[in-house]
C-alpha cells in the first residue's frame, strides 16, 4: 500500500499516523530513535508491507503488470491501490478526502522536527501539489507515476502504466475492494496487539 492508505489505517492517532507514514525512510533498527508510538507506526507499516506483498489477491494485480513491469509491478500496484481508496473514500471514511489529508498535512507539519530527512525534503512538494488528494483522479495517478519513473531515471516507464490502469480498471478495484477488507480487519487486530 502506499501513503494513503498506510495514513488511513492508523486510524486516529497521531503519533501511529507518523510512524506508519514514516517507515520507508526509517531503515532497520533506526526507528529506536522514536517515540514509542511512532515505533509502533514503523513496525505497523512493515507488517502491512508484509500482509500485502504476498497476499493472492495482490499478486494477482501485480502478476498482469509484471511481464511489463518487473519487479517495480509492486511499487505501481501500491500506487495504484490508492488510487481507489482515494477514488472510493467516501465509502470508507465520513471526513471527506481534502479536509483529511489537509489534517494530515498539519499534524507533519506540527510535528517536523521528528520527521526524517528524505521526507522533510519531498514534504513541501507533497502539499504543494497535494499528492494525497490528487490520487483520486486518473491524472493525479498518471502524475505521480511519472514523477516515480523520473525517480528510476526513466528506467522503470512507470509513468506508462496509466494505460493498464484504464484498460483494466474494473479488474483493479474488484481485486482492492476485495482485499482493502481483508487488509482492514489484519491491520485493526494488529492495532488492537499494541
Amino acid at each position: 500500500m502506499n501513503f494513503l492508505a498506510h495514513i488511513y489505517l492508523s486510524g486516529d492517532d497521531t503519533e501511529l499516523k507518523i510512524g506508519n507514514f514514516i517507515a520507508d525512510s526509517v531503515k532497520g533498527k533506526k526507528f529506536e530513535q522514536f517515540p514509542k508510538r511512532i515505533q509502533q507506526g514503523i513496525t505497523l507499516h512493515r507488517q502491512i508491507d508484509f500482509y500485502t506483498d504476498t497476499h493472492p489477491i495482490v499478486r494477482q494485480s501485480v502478476g498482469r503488470l509484471f511481464p511489463k513491469y518487473s519487479h517495480y509491478s509492486t511499487v505501481i500496484v501500491d500506487i495504484l491501490y490508492d488510487h481507489y481508496l482515494a477514488a472510493n473514500w467516501h465509502k470508507y471514511e465520513v471526513i471527506p478526502l481534502p479536509i483529511y489529508v489537509a489534517s494530515f498535512y498539519e499534524i507533519l507539519q506540527d510535528n517536523y522536527g521528528l520527521l526524517p530527512r528524505r521526507i522533510k525534503d519531498f514534504l513541501p512538494h507533497m502539499i504543494r501539489d497535494n499528492w494525497l488528494a490528487s490520487y483520486a483522479t486518473i491524472e493525479g495517478i498518471g502524475k505521480i507515476l511519472y514523477q516515480m519513473n523520473h525517480r528510476t531515471k526513466n528506467r522503470s516507464k512507470m509513468n506508462l502504466a496509466v494505460r493498464e490502469l484504464e484498460e483494466h480498471y474494473d479488474e483493479f478495484e474488484d481485486e482492492f475492494t476485495t482485499f482493502f477488507e481483508e487488509l482492514r480487519g489484519f491491520t485493526q487486530n494488529e492495532i488492537s496487539k499494541i
